[in-house]
């Protein structure tokens, strides 16, 4: 396989440990580990991308040939399937030996495992604070808590150092319409502030189907880490991500997300210990794009996660959902790096729908974890200490790109429950010239500024 992925978040204490427990500080290495996944451990050794000429049959029997298998054909990029190699052999070799057919391949990759790279921490929610304002207020008691949507200087904070939410709430608070998929380690459908959110499979789509996989009934989303219907996050960092970009607001329980109505789509592809592979993302952005293609409204895919390591495999899974129209909004990573010069994935995707995004804190300063890049990182949005959604009904402040990437997410889908025709290419647009520009920014992001809501809807 390709490239594999890791999450970026505030929040693990371990790769292969358990969830931290309520109120436990957590800690995470600073950097990330590779780790050859084998095809003894049930995972797809390469991902090979063939020639437009070269059909489906014809992989086949040149994949037996060599004593392998095709496992999946990842149908929305014409050509590429994962294979498994069925000698044990080596990734990186069996990945050259399809290579080496020049004439019949156009790439192939390795699979690899990458771990947490986030050296941060999360804390249990703090107490209430006191807010006053003359617009929009919902009633959910923790909301005094969300600086990144109104920011009144609480902790230590600037005031209106945030997303200009309540501004923006006065023309739209999102709109069930609109379909986000949460790209991640799966999201508890069953939180109380997220299950009104949760998008459902229509009665008139189809269960999804897969001619190698098999069918699912894909009944609240998809689970390509385990190639099962149920995306039940049992990690809690898709929980975190899907609570910022829709958590009910106004419902008198835990916080408002940034929509108050909107579908939460749960794509899981990492599982309990934070880690996943290329091709299970791949597989799980193909599902996103079946369901776009069979009627349902998938416009943004959140990517809380990233590798230094380049996959060409993913990169055309999402130029394909760029075709399609969904935006990709992508977390920048946090090794306090330059993305200009040291890549980062698939926040560094030179495609028209990616938007990678750094992390504030709540100063308007670029948080001390967040990576950079005048060329190649888009937009920052806040990202230090962020309240949201945990698992077992709870909630939790989580800091990284992690947290920065969904309020942009958040803030497409605001726009697009307002404007609900507006293409990929003009929704980009609009939330990278809607910015409020920051010095603190300057020479570190390409536009210099801070996601603006209310800007961005014209308010």
């Amino acid at each position: 396989m390709a490239a594999v992925l890791g999450q970026i978040g505030r929040w693990e204490k371990s790769l292969r440990g358990s969830v931290p427990a309520p109120g436990e500080k957590v800690k995470t290495q600073s950097k990330p580990t590779v780790v050859k996944r084998s095809n003894a451990e049930g995972v797809p050794e390469v991902n090979v991308r063939f020639r437009p000429n070269v059909s489906l049959a014809e992989i086949k029997k040149i994949t037996a040939k060599n004593n392998d298998r095709v496992e999946d054909e990842i149908e929305s990029v014409n050509g590429l399937v994962a294979i498994d190699d069925l000698d044990n052999a080596d990734a990186e070799t069996v990945a050259k030996q399809y290579a080496s057919m020049g004439d019949l391949v156009m790439y192939a990759e390795p699979n690899f495992q990458i771990k947490l790279d986030d050296p941060a921490q999360v804390t249990t929610a703090k107490d209430l604070l006191q807010r006053e304002s003359d617009e929009i207020q919902p009633n959910d008691p923790k909301f005094a808590e969300q600086w990144a949507l109104n920011n009144l200087g609480q902790n230590g904070g600037k005031k209106n150092a945030d997303i200009g939410a309540l501004k923006a709430w006065l023309k739209t608070r999102g709109s069930d319409k609109i379909v986000v998929a949460v790209l991640d380690s799966g999201v508890d459908y069953t939180h109380p502030d997220l299950v009104g959110n949760i998008w459902f499979r229509p009665d008139n789509v189809p269960q999804y189907k897969d001619d190698e996989l098999g069918n699912f009934d894909d009944f609240r989303g998809f689970n390509a880490a385990e190639n099962q219907s149920d995306p039940m996050d049992d990690n809690g960092h898709g929980t975190h991500c899907a609570g910022i970009i829709g958590a009910e607001g106004n419902n008198d329980e835990g916080i408002a997300g940034i929509n108050w109505n909107v579908q939460i789509m749960p794509l899981k592809f990492m599982g309990r210990g934070g880690f996943g592979t290329t091709k299970d993302a791949i597989e799980a952005i193909n599902y996103a794009i079946d369901r776009k293609r069979n009627g349902v409204n998938v416009r943004v895919i959140n990517a809380s996660w990233g590798s230094t390591l380049y996959s060409k495999a993913l990169e055309d899974a999402i130029r394909a959902a760029g075709e399609e129209g969904i935006l990709f909004v992508a977390a920048a990573g946090n090794a306090t790096t330059n993305n200009d010069k040291s890549p980062h994935y698939p926040s560094n995707y030179d495609l028209p729908n990616v938007i990678s995004v750094a992390a504030l804190d709540r100063n308007d300063n670029l948080a001390s974890f967040s990576n950079y890049g005048a060329k190649t990182v888009h937009i920052a949005a806040p990202g230090k200490d962020i309240l949201s959604t945990w698992l077992n009904e709870d909630y939790r402040d989580a800091s990284g790109t992690s947290m920065a990437a969904p309020q942009v997410a958040g803030v497409a889908a605001l726009i697009l429950s307002s404007e609900p025709n507006l293409t990929v290419e003009k929704l980009r647009e609009r939330i990278l010239k809607s910015v409020d520009k920051l010095d603190s920014l300057n020479g570190k992001v390409e536009n210099g500024g801070r996601l603006n809501a209310a800007k961005a809807l014209g308010e």
